[in-house]
């Protein structure tokens, strides 16, 4: 039960946009042992200088084209798990919509399932 939250600058389109969320699902599901229908994600667009990073800092050369993904899990992940998740997401991003490997930051947080409520009031 991953929710994303994607960051980006402003300016893609809406088909480079449904690109990244795809390839983020996709990955999610292939390799992070995701439900298929469990796709929860916000997209949020920066204006130069509201989105601030290192170009170089462990990695890059990072671009103007720098995506940071905060995902927000259920249960945690082994590690083998993960690194599978970060090489299948960067892999798929590459291809469409066309993110260097360099440009992907994710960030991985996980909690307890009583801390979520899919709606109507219901605790997971």
């Amino acid at each position: 039960m991953p929710f994303a939250r994607i960051s980006l600058h402003r300016g893609k389109s809406a088909e480079y946009l449904q690109a990244l969320s795809q390839g983020l699902h996709e990955a999610l599901v292939e390799s992070f042992e995701v439900p298929m229908a469990d796709r929860f994600q916000v997209i949020h667009q920066h204006e130069v200088g509201e989105l601030i990073f290192d170009p170089g800092y462990l990695g890059g050369p990072r671009s103007h084209d720098f995506v940071l993904i905060a995902i927000t899990a259920g249960r945690p992940r082994d590690i083998e798990t993960k690194q599978r998740f970060y090489r299948t997401l960067v892999e798929r991003l590459s291809r469409a919509p066309g993110i260097d490997s360099e440009d992907v930051m994710v960030v991985i947080t996980t909690t307890a399932a009583d801390e979520w409520s899919f709606g109507g009031g219901r605790g997971n």
